[in-house]
């Protein structure tokens, strides 16, 4: 479960570099399917970074792996 939400990760990723951004896997807890992310660089501090998360990160991750029932930012 964990490599597939890498894998998803990595096909995110060259879009928030390309804006100056990353993003970064730090955990899943299966028990209540919530993915924790790290947001980087100039996603850290965008105004837009959440809908970034939810509309875009969020989406593709649930997406790709259904067991994913959330994704938040630490």
């Amino acid at each position: 479960m964990v490599d597939k939400i890498k894998r998803t990760l990595e096909k995110i990723r060259p879009a928030l570099l390309a804006d100056g951004g990353d993003v970064h896997f730090v955990k899943y807890d299966e028990k209540t399917g919530t993915l924790k992310v790290e947001l980087m660089g100039r996603c850290a501090h965008c105004p837009m970074s959440t809908i970034t998360l939810k509309q875009g990160i969020e989406a593709e991750i649930k997406k790709a792996v259904p067991k994913v029932k959330k994704v938040i930012a630490v």
